[in-house]
């Protein structure tokens, strides 16, 4: 038998009172009141109600070393990314890697592989390799359904997958950004539960009322708190919190724990935010993550006061598992899985005949995963359209990393590189090579030098050259969060340096190969309308 004492908040009864949690063989036996006076509160850990763990370039174990300290208890977690480039074996990777993390982790069965047929990905998971894995104990919901159009007209293998889940009673997470109106209620009508993408609070509200429930999301790219919060308030049993993707060099300093500090700046009573944050995901998911009653998991977290909201304690299972910031968890070195075909490509790979007068660009938008698509006119050069930078209208490529093919090149504004280039093998939902830049000549270096290390991020400016390899699935590193947001700070900060006016540059570059997302992206088989949900040319 363990015990803890403190300032219990109990958000069910939405009250606080000083007393202690006992707790036998991890499981809390008996919660008591008393009359002492203490200088600490104890309250359920977060859920991240989304995340693809992938996205922080770390792979689960070391995500969990940071995210532990900073109150994380549980995520739901989609490896939606890696089963784009490695398949069912990369979702068994993600769960093996796991698996000594302490930290939570509830992973879905992927959706969407490959998102769309528009793009080349890496496998393929059909009705019945989903239904396998949501046969799975450790697989807990079916992901984000991204192929909504599919969900609208009855596709017959998209609603396979819906119906299995629905028989195995497990949830289906939503994909849907800026559906409104019949088509939004048909699309929850089917049985998905969640949306996270919605960018407006009329959007947001529309979903609600047809009974979504709203997943809150600030990442690292796309950012939607300020226009959504006041959900938490208006509706907070429909509301839980996420940020989808986050960057390593800032999970170093935060998780959802910035999130519940914000929504208390903004004036929202602490229950209503702790509900959201805490108690809504493990409820409607159905996790096996303790919420501070007795009975429960002995899942909590330690905080100085409910203002400042600093962690000095994460507990798990009755273990202390994080303390005044370090992890219990230990060193050790993790396996590589990776599909990956190199290529060198050479200068005329990119080049763009000039065949009208004007181009449709790709308008990206800063802190958001929707584009927009604009007339506009690049350089004119010996009949070939390059880079303007001085129009901020630069060139932009996706390559293939599975087979050869040819690159597909298109144009972009808002990076505002004024020399150099940047390239990524992580490139939303496929993961092929993406770059964009404004000599031909860097352009060509930033792929190849990927090329070379079998995926990751580079940066190149003439002879200065920086390179982050990813061996895990070209999407996660092996090192710690401490090394990799090292090193993702340096080539970000290149990034800007060479002119991107990006807060993130390298996640949005990410996220213009997103076909799913409106209005306006790239893929390895040619420019995408997302609202005609249909591939379009570049004149």
């Amino acid at each position: 038998m363990a015990s803890y004492s403190g300032n219990i908040i109990d958000i069910f009864n939405r009250r606080i009172f000083p007393g202690t949690v006992h707790f036998s063989n991890g499981i809390i036996t008996e919660i008591t009141e008393d009359n002492a006076v203490y200088d600490q509160y104890l309250l359920p850990g977060f859920t991240d109600a989304h995340i693809h763990i992938e996205s922080s370039m770390l792979v689960p174990y070391e995500f969990a070393k940071v995210a532990l300290i900073h109150g994380t208890v549980a995520t739901v977690s989609d490896p939606h990314e890696i089963a784009n480039v490695c398949g069912m074996k990369g979702v068994e990777y993600m769960i093996e890697n796991a698996k000594d993390a302490k930290l939570k982790f509830n992973f879905g069965a992927p959706s969407c592989v490959p998102a769309t047929s528009f793009e080349t990905a890496g496998a393929t998971l059909n009705a019945d390799d989903v239904a396998q894995l949501l046969a799975r104990p450790d697989i807990h919901y079916l992901s984000e359904m991204m192929n909504y159009p599919g969900v609208l007209f009855g596709d017959q293998e998209v609603m396979k997958k819906i119906k299995s889940a629905h028989r195995m009673n497990k949830v289906v997470d939503g994909h849907a950004p800026g559906l409104r109106g019949d088509d939004a209620r048909t699309y929850i009508a089917a049985g998905i539960s969640t949306d996270h993408e919605c960018f407006t609070l009329d959007e947001a509200l529309d979903k609600v009322n047809a009974g979504m429930k709203i997943l809150i999301r600030e990442g690292s790219a796309a950012r939607n708190f300020e226009a959504l919060h006041s959900l938490i308030t208006s509706h907070t049993a429909m509301t839980m919190l996420c940020s989808d993707d986050k960057h390593p060099d800032e999970l170093l300093h935060g998780h959802l724990n910035q999130l519940v500090v914000r929504a208390l700046k903004n004036g929202h009573n602490l229950f209503d935010v702790l509900q959201c944050a805490c108690v809504n995901p493990v409820l409607h998911y159905g996790l096996s993550v303790g919420l501070l009653r007795e009975g429960d998991s002995a899942d909590f977290i330690v905080i100085n006061n409910p203002e400042e909201f600093l962690v000095s304690q994460t507990w798990i299972d009755g273990e202390c598992v994080a303390k005044d910031g370090r992890t219990t968890l230990t060193n050790r070195s993790h396996n590589s899985i990776n599909n990956f075909h190199a290529w060198n490509v050479t200068v005329q790979d990119i080049e763009v005949k000039k065949t009208s007068e004007t181009v449709k660009v790709i308008e990206a938008l800063d802190g958001q995963l929707i584009t927009n698509c604009i007339q506009a006119k690049p350089l004119a050069r010996d009949g070939q359209w390059v880079s303007n930078p001085e129009g901020d209208i630069l060139k932009i490529a996706v390559i293939n990393r599975y087979s050869k093919q040819k690159p597909v090149v298109g144009f972009i504004k808002n990076f505002g590189l004024k020399n150099g280039a940047i390239a990524s093998t992580v490139a939303h939902d496929s993961h092929n090579i993406i770059v964009t830049g404004v000599g031909d000549a860097d352009i060509v270096e930033a792929i190849n030098l990927l090329m070379q290390s079998g995926g990751g991020l580079s940066a190149v400016s003439g002879t200065d050259k920086k390179v982050i390899a990813l061996p895990v699935a070209g999407l996660m590193s092996d090192k710690s969060c401490e090394e990799i947001g090292r090193d993702y700070a340096a080539i970000d900060s290149m990034a800007k340096q060479i002119g991107s006016t990006l807060r993130a540059p390298f996640m949005t570059l990410s996220f213009m190969a997103l076909l799913v997302i409106p209005h306006f992206k790239i893929g390895d088989k040619g420019l995408f309308d997302a609202a005609k949900f249909e591939l379009t040319t570049l004149e």
